[in-house]
């Protein structure tokens, strides 16, 4: 189903390579503050997407490699394709989204900092692609 979902205009990284690149690359994180305020990728900034603004990005080189992710990757494939129109070059969709990043067994943090199992599960449709190691906050 995400195969359709995505309109894959955009490069996508894995979660496998996402999770090597994690201390070089910034991770821009496309869904709303209440889902970002249950968990997150650790070092994640909060871009959302309803009102998603570019001068979020004020400090970041256009040259930068970015991931940008949201639950399962349309709202952050969305965020993406606005990136490379403003000029910023190493831009990656998180093919899967925070689903698959936790589905892999990668941690999540809460806004403390804190590991956390907790994932913003969007509604009752989408959350049953969150399959393993969390627990779905709705």
């Amino acid at each position: 189903m995400l195969h359709t979902l995505l309109s894959h205009d955009v490069p996508e990284i894995t979660v496998a390579a996402a999770s090597q690149a994690e201390d070089k690359a910034v991770f821009l994180d496309a869904r709303e503050p209440a889902e970002f305020n249950v968990s997150h990728i650790a070092g994640a900034i909060p871009v959302g997407y309803d009102q998603f603004d570019l001068s979020a990005l004020a400090g970041i080189p256009k040259d930068q490699q970015i991931i940008v992710y949201c639950s399962v990757g349309y709202r952050s494939e969305k965020v993406s394709e606005q990136l490379l129109a403003a000029g910023y070059q190493r831009v990656a969709n998180l093919y899967g989204g925070i689903f698959e990043w936790k589905n892999q067994g990668h941690p999540v943090v809460n806004p403390a900092g804190e590991p956390t199992d907790e994932i913003h599960a969007y509604n009752r449709t989408w959350g049953m692609w969150l399959k393993k190691g969390a627990t779905k906050v709705y």
